[in-house]
């Protein structure tokens, strides 16, 4: 990691939650927000509850937000930032190619990442709410589903080199049997894909039906008020540029992809409006190591408001001051075909990751130090299963009093926010024992706010099985700040028949076949420490 430019003079100007609405004292503004908000979170456990599968019901991982007639975010729930900072993108496609067409009761269905999408697995579901023959808005949520198609289980092979060995690919479509057929036709599991699916549609049919209750609010003023809370909070910041680079590990599982791949931010603040530039970062890879520019804004969006004000309403006015700049064909903007599995799970992190450095000079008292910078994917499937899961690390120390900021341990952090799978529904539903699962003791980087304790897990597979890793930060460490020392680097292994002594390293990145006994060992990384310690 670089460090940030320094000698600016820069102004500061004065601060605060921006002027008053307009048409709404701020109490009733508040109440709005907080009534829409809790449509959003009804939603998202409609589909929770309805769905079939472990990552779903078990992991939370689905997303789901109302938007504005013309496709801006209007609230979301707290669930998945690389979800929700996307799915706004995906809202746009759908109503761009179908939003004339639609019509009470139909749902739109995409999961291409060249048209908003994110990876194939994360299919998106957009509801139109009329009222007397009028739009006023529309119910969206995003799930992953566990397997659809491509050349591995679950769908997001290590060695993949083209978006068409990841699975179907849906632009957006409208949703009807012959649409469902084809995604069970294509998925290894079309029981659990039927039952996600009819869930996702269960949830915007609630969402929608919450959203005519409230016909006639002002939801305009909403997302104007994300504005003025974002604008207010940038030009309280000194203006400036700050400059910031750090790497991906790999870009394949290939021996050539076994090399770093750069990503460079400019962050400049300049009134009440920032710039966030990606100039200089390399070229899309032929792995699949590649995001679309819809997951580098939503990276964007979430280091800029844990940085800045994380009370600012994440809507879409609190995007508007900012510009991003994600030059095409990068591993920040790819093109097809590119294949862009591991962009929404690994890049996402690295570009969170050199946003937040970059801002932590100017908001120097909200910034941590590295957290583990990956989401550690682990996907296993065998006959007639796929199981999903990302497993947690440490998060970075933070500003603040002597041993208050320290990082928590084993914890999704970044760009996910899902949960654990438990250990029971984990068995119940797979042919898979977790024979250990702790803390990895020593892992978070010291400093006067050590980082978090990274995960040792043992899982052995009781059946013949495909496995895929996607990993991070293998070999570049989470990084310390303010002094801190960085967070160790995951590991991870296969052990034959569990035999410790046969133990093999295996890399970042990579589909292996294992056996049944074989038992694979992750150790995931510890967030990096802040500020300077006693020890130090």
């Amino acid at each position: 990691m670089s460090a940030p430019d320094a000698g600016h003079e820069g102004r500061r100007a004065e601060g605060g939650h921006g002027e008053p609405p307009v048409g709404l004292d701020p109490a009733a503004l508040q109440v709005l927000i907080s009534r829409l908000t809790g449509i959003a979170d009804e939603m998202g456990a409609v589909l929770r509850r309805a769905a079939f599968s472990p990552n779903i019901k078990e992991r939370a991982d689905c997303s789901a937000a109302l938007f504005t007639p013309d496709g801006e975010m209007l609230v979301q729930a707290e669930h998945i930032p690389v979800h929700l900072g996307s799915m706004p993108a995906s809202v746009r496609a759908a109503v761009a190619a179908l939003g004339g067409a639609v019509a009470p009761g139909d749902q739109v269905v995409l999961n291409d990442p060249f048209a908003g999408g994110t990876h194939l697995n994360d299919i998106t579901l957009v509801a139109p709410c009329f009222v007397d023959g009028r739009l006023i808005g529309w119910a969206a949520n995003r799930a992953h589903h566990a397997d659809v198609g491509g050349a591995a289980p679950g769908s997001i092979p290590a060695d993949a080199s083209d978006i068409h060995q990841e699975g179907l690919r849906i632009p957006p479509t409208l949703l009807d049997d012959g649409l469902r057929r084809l995604l069970e036709a294509n998925s290894r599991t079309p029981d659990e894909r039927r039952g996600d699916l009819a869930a996702q549609e269960g949830a915007n049919v609630v969402g929608v039906e919450r959203l005519v209750e409230m016909a006639g609010a002002p939801f305009a003023e909403v997302v104007d008020y994300g504005e003025r809370r974002m604008r207010a909070a940038l030009a309280a910041l000194p203006d400036g540029t700050w400059r910031c680079e750090d790497v991906v590990d790999s870009t394949g599982a290939a021996p050539d992809q076994q090399r770093p791949a750069r990503i460079r931010v400019a962050v400049t603040v300049a009134g009440d409006g920032m710039t966030v530039d990606f100039t200089g970062t390399d070229p899309q890879s032929r792995g699949n190591v590649n995001a679309v520019e819809a997951v580098t804004v939503s990276s964007v969006a979430f280091a800029l408001r844990s940085a800045v004000d994380p009370t600012i309403p994440a809507n879409g006015g609190a995007m508007r001051p900012v510009r991003v700049v994600a030059p095409p064909g990068s591993i920040v903007a790819a093109r097809p075909p590119a294949a862009v599995g591991a962009g929404n799970v690994e890049v996402s992190q690295r570009v969170a990751d050199v946003c937040l450095a970059a801002l932590a000079e100017p908001c120097a008292a909200r910034v941590p130090a590295a957290g583990q910078g990956t989401m550690n994917n682990v996907l296993v499937g065998g006959d007639g299963w796929v199981y999903y899961e990302t497993v947690a690390g440490g998060q970075g120390g933070r500003p603040g009093a002597a041993g208050a900021g320290a990082g928590m341990s084993g914890v999704h952090t970044g760009m996910t926010n899902t949960k654990n799978t438990p250990i029971e529904a984990l068995e119940r539903a797979f042919p898979l024992r977790v024979l250990r699962q702790r803390l990895r003791r020593g892992s978070g980087g010291a400093g006067s706010a050590p980082g978090g304790e990274g995960i040792e897990r043992d899982l052995q597979v009781l059946e013949d099985v495909t496995v895929s890793l996607i990993t991070e930060r293998r070999v570049s460490h989470p990084w310390g700040l303010a002094g801190g020392e960085p967070g160790a680097v995951g590991e991870n292994w296969l052990l034959p028949g569990g035999d410790e002594e046969r133990a093999e390293r295996l890399p970042d990145k990579c589909t292996i076949r294992l056996d049944a006994g074989d038992v694979l060992r992750m150790l995931t990384p510890g967030g990096g420490g802040w500020g300077i310690s006693r020890r130090q």
